[in-house]
């Protein structure tokens, strides 16, 4: 099995094509052999924490029963030619995951069997993707502490690549993000003081109704996101070499 996800942003004159997709996509994709579980994600403004959309930035994230039915969807599949055709830039990373819990949409499903175990493959680069639906009478406190503590990850050190992303405006929303390593991501994590605060008022003020966070090892990169590849050359060639 394997997850992946692309960032894409759409050329101009394309937005209200990919504002329709968010509808009319699913009912494809829930048809695509080979995808087990899919979510396409709107972006906000300022790299996707802002609280106004961004309409020309959305992603998709896939989870396949083998590498053989991603491969075949992202090369000849018509409705991700489209996508192509109508992006100026997508960017494209596969994913094992490394550790998972929490739920979406009452299953987490990146809990499956992955040959990626053990401590040296987080050596190399690791993704980290949140999520979390939040609560309609909690969501003025959680916009209210987006701006800081994105703004903090974005230029916290080790990051390669930080968005966010969302299911629906306000109320469901995700965080991705590329590190060199987990010790980078940890060092953010746990000594990060503006981050702290927000996990503590999470638990403390019951923000959301569910949520979930899952490691990834990241195994291949292809594309760019703002004109530049999250990895550079050294990156690439570790990625390459992993087993």
């Amino acid at each position: 099995m394997l997850t992946t996800i692309t960032i894409f942003t759409l050329r101009p004159g394309q937005r209200r094509w990919g504002l329709a997709q968010m509808g009319t996509s699913p009912g494809t994709l829930k048809r695509v052999p080979g995808l087990r579980f899919f979510q396409l994600l709107g972006s906000g403004a300022a790299n996707g924490f802002g609280f106004l959309p961004n309409l020309d930035r959305y992603g998709f994230l896939g989870v396949w029963e083998t590498m053989e039915a991603a491969a075949a969807f992202f090369a000849t599949h018509s409705l991700w030619a489209d996508y192509q055709r109508r992006s100026h830039e997508t960017w494209t990373a596969e994913l094992v995951p490394l550790r998972s819990h929490g739920l979406w949409n009452g299953l987490n499903p990146f809990d499956y069997p992955t040959d990626a175990l053990g401590a040296a493959q987080e050596a190399g680069p690791v993704a980290v993707l949140t999520r979390a639906s939040i609560r309609l009478r909690r969501a003025w406190r959680f916009w209210g502490f987006v701006e800081p503590t994105s703004r903090a990850l974005a230029e916290a050190p080790g990051v390669r690549l930080a968005i966010g992303l969302g299911e629906l405006p306000l109320v469901r929303q995700a965080t991705f993000s590329v590190w060199d390593s987990a010790a980078a991501m940890q060092q953010y994590a746990y000594r990060d003081a503006r981050h702290r605060e927000v996990i503590q008022l999470t638990r403390r003020e019951g923000w959301y109704g569910e949520e979930l966070f899952a490691r990834f090892q990241v195994i291949s990169s292809q594309g760019t996101v703002d004109g530049k590849s999250p990895f550079d050359s050294e990156a690439a060639g570790a990625m390459q070499k992993t087993p």
